[in-house]
């Protein structure tokens, strides 16, 4: 097979430089087409970390109008301390991540001994018109093959007209050796714009992992 090698000098993309570029069957050997609809923006890597921060216009994040969703992905957060959780808490402005959130919280586990199961909702661990932290794991285990993974959608949050929606689905390796899932889903009840989101741990810190922040296109 012949390779063929281009001068990228030779190559007018300015009337399409909002679109990706492909390469066809044609001569010229160049097209357009639509660009993937969840695009990934930023990967930050854990690494004895008391938090992983996604700030708007920070260190090449988007957290604006650019996308209408925007999804977390938690790839193998594994934490120092034994029986903690995954927090999560969002910033309306200012300096503060405090944004008003009302929430609920429910798990299912099943030990590895199978000698028990849960399917519950529970009342400590949502909020009310609340400023703190909203837990979106609980009991994870620290051992050295124990993680959490799993993602977080954040919807619209750069409206100034709505309340702003998100939704967690994690599973864990809990304490007492077992697969526990969790779910959170609530929204930020504020106007102002959501233009960064904090990620950390009740105790201890985010020892290794990564979370992936990806957006995606409405059409």
């Amino acid at each position: 097979m012949a390779l063929t090698k281009y001068n990228y000098n030779s190559f007018d993309v300015t009337p399409v430089a909002s679109t990706t570029m492909a390469f066809n069957a044609s001569a010229d050997g160049l097209t357009t087409m639509s660009p993937s609809a969840m695009v990934l923006i930023k990967t930050m890597p854990a690494s004895s970390s008391d938090d992983l921060t996604f700030v708007n216009g920070a260190d090449d994040v988007v957290l604006d109008s650019t996308y209408p969703i925007y999804v977390f992905k938690f790839i193998n957060l594994h934490t120092s301390a034994d029986s903690s959780a995954l927090t999560v808490n969002f910033r309306d402005g200012g300096s503060s991540y405090d944004a008003t959130k009302t929430t609920t919280f429910f798990l299912d586990k099943h030990l590895e001994d199978d000698t028990g199961t849960e399917i519950s909702y529970k009342t400590g661990l949502d909020l009310g018109q609340s400023t703190a932290i909203q837990k979106i794991t609980v009991d994870a285990d620290n051992a050295n093959d124990a993680a959490s993974s799993g993602e977080m959608w954040l919807f619209n949050p750069s409206s100034t007209t709505f309340v702003k929606h998100f939704w967690t689905h994690i599973n864990e390796v809990q304490t007492n050796a077992g697969s526990m899932e969790c779910w959170t889903a609530g929204y930020c009840n504020v106007t102002a714009a959501i233009d960064a989101v904090q990620f950390s741990v009740a105790s201890g810190t985010i020892d290794s992992g990564d979370i992936k922040l990806y957006g995606i296109k409405d059409s």
